[in-house]
């Protein structure tokens, strides 16, 4: 949604194509200033709230270096939403202080509410329902490896959670194809979601010929003699194309979703794709606050 600014990002579809690919270039631009030391002070005078109302740390980490490193104020401000204050009165007295809103928390609703009623743009630093920075991530590096996302092939080995719907949201508005495998059981079937984009299947065979392969932690230990057809293994990988490029989302439970081995493949680039979440998130702000 737009939100009163027109700038928040809640859902990756809320931005057209011709914006996120221009975030994506201006990433890989930002990559390389982050290397030499040589920031730009995009943010300069623009004081930037981090609210983590849940658990997690690495891109609201990034959120606040990024903050720092193009000159602007981040301040953590230790919020609870839901609780005692209505959220629109806390959009009230954030507008007092802050340019820029970015929110960890629960409800996607929440934050539907928090950009419905501040000035200030409101980004989804990750809730239940999704995690949009973490794919705009994502889709950074591996154009920053490829050059390109167009036709791209995106296999998701997950359940219907945070982590894979967001890549569906890509799916809307980006040309990539995005195909859940996984049980039925767990599989998307929210029609706002539904698009010619995405796909679903139970076939480990779909890995073949994808271009990124991205996995999720698993729901819960119950499941486990229903999900082990879909760990991903060394072996898995070794039978995808040479040029895959594995994400696993973190955290990462070897023996569950992954083993140890697949870690340590060459296709696995996890550690080299989430330095581009500061990069990213970095060019989202950019863009926000010009």
């Amino acid at each position: 949604m737009p939100g009163r600014t027109g700038k928040s990002f809640l859902e990756f579809h809320d931005l057209p194509s011709d914006i996120i690919l221009s975030l994506l270039d201006r990433a890989n631009v930002l990559a390389g200033a982050w290397a030499d030391r040589r920031m730009p002070q995009s943010l300069e005078r623009k004081h930037v709230a981090l609210i983590a109302d849940d658990s997690g740390w690495r891109n609201t980490t990034a959120f606040s270096l990024g903050v720092q490193a193009m000159g602007g104020i981040c301040v953590q401000a230790p919020i609870s939403f839901n609780a005692r204050e209505e959220t629109a009165d806390l959009a009230g007295y954030l507008d007092n202080w802050f340019d820029v809103l970015i929110v960890r928390t629960k409800l996607l609703t929440t934050l539907r509410e928090l950009a419905a009623t501040a000035d200030a743009p409101v980004i989804n630093a990750r809730t239940k329902s999704n995690h949009p920075c973490e794919t705009l991530g994502d889709l950074a590096y591996v154009k920053s490896r490829r050059g390109s996302i167009g036709g791209l092939k995106v296999v998701g080995v997950a359940p219907d959670a945070n982590i894979l719907r967001s890549w569906v949201e890509a799916s809307l508005a980006l040309p990539i194809k995005v195909t859940q495998v996984y049980p039925e059981k767990w599989h998307v079937r929210d029609r706002d979601l539904s698009n010619a984009n995405f796909s679903t299947s139970i076939d480990m065979k779909e890995l073949l010929d994808a271009d990124v392969i991205i996995t999720d932690c698993w729901l819960d230990d119950t499941a486990q003699a229903q999900l082990r057809d879909y760990r991903i293994s060394a072996a898995t990988l070794d039978r995808c194309r040479p040029d895959t490029i594995f994400l696993p989302c973190p955290p990462v439970a070897r023996g569950q979703e992954v083993t140890t081995d697949a870690m340590t493949h060459p296709a696995c680039q996890s550690r080299a794709a989430k330095a581009f979440l500061l990069h990213a998130q970095n060019a989202l702000l950019e863009w926000i606050v010009v």
